[in-house]
C-alpha cells in the first residue's frame, strides 16, 4: 500500500477540527474518517494481478544517441486503472522520463515511452516495472514490482570517425605511388598489356591472347595484403581515467580508426582484448561488416583491476597470425608495468613482427609542468616533469628494439596512431 501527496494534504486538513474542537473525541473522528476514505480508495482499486507489463527493448544506440523503452500496460480487471508506473533503469542509462502516470481503461492496454540518454558505454539493464494503481479518490494505491527485464547495448560512440575521410585519402595516395607494375610471375594480379621483347613468354596469357590476336601479358604488382593484429589492453591500468575518459574508451577509439583504415587498405585485421585472458576478439575472416563487429565485441569491456599476463601476449599473437604482421599494443606506459613486462615482451615480438605500442599521455602534466607560481605548484611541476622523463625513457629503449612508440593525448591519439600505420606502410615496413 501506497499513500498519495493528496492524503497528506487531506490529513492536514483534518488537524483544523482537531484544533478547533480540543479532545480525543474529535481527534479519533478525524483518524476513522481518514483510515475510512483510505481504505474505500484502496478497495476501489484495480488489483494489481491483473495487470501485466510487457517491454519492447531498445537495442542498441551510440553512446551520444538516445533510445527509447517502450512498455505495454495491460489491464484484464472489471475497473479503470489509475496508475503511476516507474521504468527502474540504472542510474547511467540516463531515463528521462522513468515515471508515468497512465490511465488504462478495463480489458485495455496503452503505451509508455521511455527514453534513454546513456551516459556510459555497456550493457545497461532494467530488471523490473513498478506499478502503482490508485482508487478513484486518488488517496491511497497499491503497489506491486513486476519482473520485466530489459536490456540496452551502448556502442562506442567512435568520435575518430571524422578523421577517416583524409587518412583515407593518405592512403589512396600512397597506393597510387606504390602500385609498381612488374614483369613475370608476381603474387597479385594487376591488369594485361600487349606483349613486348623481353618479357617472359610464362606470363602470356593464351586465353587473351586468342580473343585479341595479339600477344598479351598479365602484368603484377606487390602483395598488398598484410596482417594487423590490434591487442587492447583492458587490465587495472586501462581503468584511470584522463581528460575526463577512462583510458580503455581511449584505446577503443584507437583501435576502431586504425582497423578501418587497414581493412580499406586491403589488410586483414584482426582484434583482441587482453589481461590475463581473453576478453573479445573480431578480425576481418569473419563473416560481416568488420566495424560493426569490432563495435559490438567492444561493447562489454570493462577494465579489469587485475594486472596484465605479459608472458602470454606472444601465444595470443601467434594464435590469430603466424606470419609476420604489424602488430598494435594499446597499453600504458606508466604504473611500473613497462620496466617488468611491456619491454622484454615488445623486443622479442620485434624480432618476428613490426611491432607500434600506443598509449594515452595525460594533458595535466603539461599543464603542472607549467604552474610554477606558488610552492606546492614547483612541487607539482617537478613531479610532472618526472613523469614525462620516465615515459620519454620507456619510449627510448622500445625504439632501440625496434618498436614504433605512439604516445598522444586522448583526442590526438586516434589519429596518430593511423599516421604510424601510414608512415610505416610508405616505408614498405609492412
Amino acid at each position: 500500500m501506497a499513500i498519495s501527496g493528496r492524503f497528506v494534504l487531506l490529513a492536514l486538513l483534518g488537524l483544523v477540527p482537531a484544533v478547533l474542537l480540543p479532545g480525543w473525541e474529535s481527534a479519533g473522528v478525524v483518524l476513522l474518517l481518514l483510515a475510512a476514505a483510505a481504505l474505500l480508495d484502496l478497495g476501489l482499486a484495480v488489483p494489481l494481478r491483473q495487470v501485466s507489463v510487457q517491454r519492447a527493448d531498445p537495442g542498441s544506440v551510440p553512446l551520444t544517441g538516445s533510445a527509447e523503452s517502450v512498455l505495454t500496460v495491460a489491464n484484464a480487471g472489471r475497473r479503470t486503472l489509475h496508475g503511476l508506473v516507474r521504468d527502474a533503469w540504472q542510474p547511467s542509462a540516463g531515463a528521462q522520463n522513468p515515471s508515468q502516470r497512465l490511465l488504462v481503461p478495463a480489458g485495455e492496454r496503452r503505451r509508455m515511452t521511455v527514453t534513454l540518454q546513456p551516459s556510459r558505454r555497456g550493457e545497461l539493464g532494467a530488471e523490473h516495472v513498478t506499478v502503482r494503481a490508485f482508487g478513484p479518490l486518488g488517496l491511497a494505491a497499491r503497489q506491486r514490482t513486476l519482473p520485466c527485464p530489459g536490456s540496452l547495448r551502448v556502442l562506442p560512440p567512435f568520435h575518430a570517425r571524422r578523421h577517416l575521410p583524409s587518412k583515407l585519402r593518405q592512403l589512396r595516395e600512397l597506393d597510387g605511388k606504390a602500385a609498381v607494375q612488374i614483369r613475370g610471375a608476381g603474387t597479385e594480379f594487376d591488369s594485361l598489356r600487349d606483349y613486348v621483347r623481353g618479357d617472359d613468354v610464362r606470363s602470356i596469357d593464351w586465353r587473351a591472347t586468342a580473343r585479341r590476336s595479339a600477344v598479351v601479358v598479365r602484368t603484377w604488382r606487390p602483395e598488398r595484403d598484410r596482417r594487423v593484429v590490434i591487442l587492447l589492453d583492458t587490465s587495472r591500468t586501462a581503468a584511470a581515467r584522463i581528460a575526463d575518459e577512462p583510458r580503455l574508451d581511449t584505446g577503443i577509439e584507437a583501435a576502431l580508426l586504425l582497423a578501418v583504415l587497414a581493412e580499406r587498405g586491403g589488410d586483414r585485421v584482426d582484434f583482441l582484448a587482453f589481461d590475463r585472458r581473453l576478453r573479445a576478439r573480431a578480425g576481418s575472416a569473419a563473416k560481416g561488416n568488420l566495424l560493426g563487429q569490432l563495435v559490438q565485441a567492444m561493447v562489454p569491456l570493462d577494465a579489469e583491476l587485475i594486472e596484465l599476463d605479459w608472458s602470454q601476449i606472444p601465444a595470443q599473437i601467434r594464435s590469430v597470425s603466424a606470419h609476420r604482421s604489424l602488430v598494435v599494443l594499446l597499453t600504458a606506459l606508466d604504473g611500473g608495468a613497462p620496466e617488468e613486462g611491456l619491454l622484454p615482451m615488445a623486443a622479442l615480438l620485434a624480432q618476428q613482427h613490426v611491432v607500434v605500442v600506443a598509449s594515452v599521455r595525460d594533458p595535466m602534466l603539461g599543464e603542472m609542468q607549467q604552474e610554477r607560481s606558488s610552492a606546492s605548484g614547483v612541487f607539482r611541476a617537478a613531479a610532472a616533469e618526472r613523469a614525462l622523463l620516465e615515459r620519454e625513457a620507456v619510449s627510448a629503449q622500445l625504439r632501440q628494439a625496434g618498436v614504433e612508440v605512439v604516445d598522444a593525448e586522448p583526442s590526438l591519439l586516434p589519429p596518430a596512431l593511423a599516421d604510424a600505420y601510414i608512415r610505416l606502410k610508405a616505408a614498405g615496413r609492412l
